[in-house]
């Protein structure tokens, strides 16, 4: 019988778990258990960023997609989505909003849409970097061939966000479209590593399906991966999906993977995500608390933030970019932080004192 008290401290002392100690750790969690890793997690998170939070500048230019996953709400097969494109020059315009309020990362997310043409992004890359280069430039835009990734890099993204969602292959099938593979996710992320992005991952806490050995696969797949970043959230039903019906993750879920990644790899930029907000008003405090230091506030323009819906009752629709800003400054206030104007680039330094 393992102890997970135990298990914690051979995560914070070698970094590395087997796939059994992992479900083990998970299966067997409490309350106790949980505090402990908090408080292990808070410490890491202290020593290599003290309490600055980092700002994400997120802009969900288009909500078309040519995929189909079954979770997802801005899914091909969804009829009822509202659809919309940004130009050029409202996504210039966004990014011009955030710098004037202190951000210095963009994030450009968006669905798989062929109508932006590799031509047309490296065109819009090539824009924002040469109007902001104190600015690190992240890129969401799924998979891409390792070609368009160099060339997207070359032009001037320094960081791409691919979650893997599930690191088990018969659990990506359940969620994902049979055109879709979980292996070829993982080439994507290996792809990014290799040409040289900060590259970031993630998977759904809760996903139907979702069992303690696929918590386990996800956190060595992330251990071998090393990536610079980590997003995790529990998922969240929307009501044109088939999944429609399925059971949300939950908070303590959450909030203790949180947890181990701070512990197992601590300096990750990590985010206390929306959708984390969306199922708990006080998600995102809760998240930070467990370990997370990044925040993406919304810089999208409002006439479009509900048609961007992933998940139903995503929070933070109707507000402009300054109040996201303000309001979630004076959030991480009140639980003792501080947001910051900084890039918040990866920090190497843990390996230079042996922990991983």
């Amino acid at each position: 019988m393992y102890q997970t008290i135990q298990l914690i401290d051979k995560l914070e002392h070698t970094s590395r778990l087997t796939k059994e100690e992992w479900i083990a750790l998970i299966e067997d969690r409490n309350d106790k258990t949980a505090q402990y890793l908090f408080e292990r997690a808070r410490y890491w998170q202290h020593k290599y960023f003290a309490k600055r939070i980092y700002t994400r500048g997120l802009i969900e230019f288009t909500n078309y997609c040519k995929n189909d996953c079954y979770y997802c709400g801005i899914r091909r097969s969804n009829r009822q989505a509202s659809r919309y494109r940004l130009t050029r020059e409202q996504i210039l315009e966004c990014c011009s909003s955030g710098y004037g309020l202190g951000f210095r990362t963009f994030v450009l997310q968006g669905g798989e849409d062929g109508w932006f043409t590799q031509e047309k992004l490296l065109e819009l890359v090539r824009a924002i970097r040469k109007e902001y280069p104190d600015c690190a430039l992240t890129l969401s835009l799924g998979e891409r061939s390792k070609e368009s990734y160099a060339e997207l890099f070359h032009a001037g993204a320094d960081r791409y966000l691919l979650r893997h969602e599930t690191a088990d292959d018969q659990h990506y099938r359940s969620l994902h479209p049979p055109e879709l593979s979980a292996e070829r996710r993982r080439q994507c992320l290996w792809h990014l590593k290799e040409i040289g992005y900060q590259t970031g991952t993630g998977f759904m806490v809760g996903s139907p399906g979702q069992t303690p050995e696929h918590l386990a696969e996800d956190m060595l797949f992330i251990r071998e991966l090393e990536p610079h970043m980590v997003g995790i959230g529990p998922f969240v039903p929307h009501h044109e999906t088939p999944f429609f019906q399925e059971t949300g993750g939950t908070v303590e879920l959450t909030l203790y993977m949180i947890g181990l990644l701070r512990v197992m790899l601590p300096a990750l930029l990590l985010p206390a995500t929306t959708a984390l907000g969306t199922i708990d008003p006080l998600g995102r405090e809760k998240g930070i608390q467990a370990g997370a230091n990044v925040v993406m506030p919304n810089l999208s323009p409002t006439s479009v933030r509900k048609k961007y819906e992933l998940y139903d009752n995503k929070i933070c629709t109707g507000d402009e970019a300054a109040e996201c800003r303000n309001c979630l400054n004076q959030r991480m206030k009140n639980i003792g932080y501080e947001l910051v104007i900084d890039r918040g680039d990866y920090r190497s330094q843990i390996k230079e004192e042996n922990h991983v």
